[in-house]
């Protein structure tokens, strides 16, 4: 079985490294951030089968990078509703790719 069964998956494993590199945040505050996202998940009916691990990442992400002010949550709004925008346009198996015009402010 692959690590990551997406790319994006990968991205959000390799952002999430670099910025704990960088000393932007410890390994402490990630776990917590990420043990914190999980209980929240679960507490939601989150089924815990290891399909959604990855999305409890990307939120832990946003969440210490909002906290920490590297990003607005307005910014990572506008990404996500960029990429939501991108991906509804390309057809299944072709790369994602994000235009100016799919960022609205």
């Amino acid at each position: 079985m692959p690590t990551f069964a997406e790319p994006w998956e990968a991205r959000a494993f390799a952002i999430a490294r670099a910025l704990q590199d960088q000393g932007l945040f410890t390994p402490a505050e990630w776990s917590d951030a990420l043990g914190a996202e999980i209980r929240r998940a679960q507490a939601a009916g989150d089924p815990d089968t290891g399909e959604t691990y990855y999305r409890h990442w990307l939120c832990a992400l946003e969440t210490l990078v909002a906290e920490k002010n590297l990003a607005s949550t307005q910014a990572l709004a506008s990404c996500r509703t960029a990429w939501a925008c991108a991906a509804e346009r390309t057809p299944h198996g072709l790369p994602i790719e994000l235009r100016p015009d799919d960022f609205h402010d």
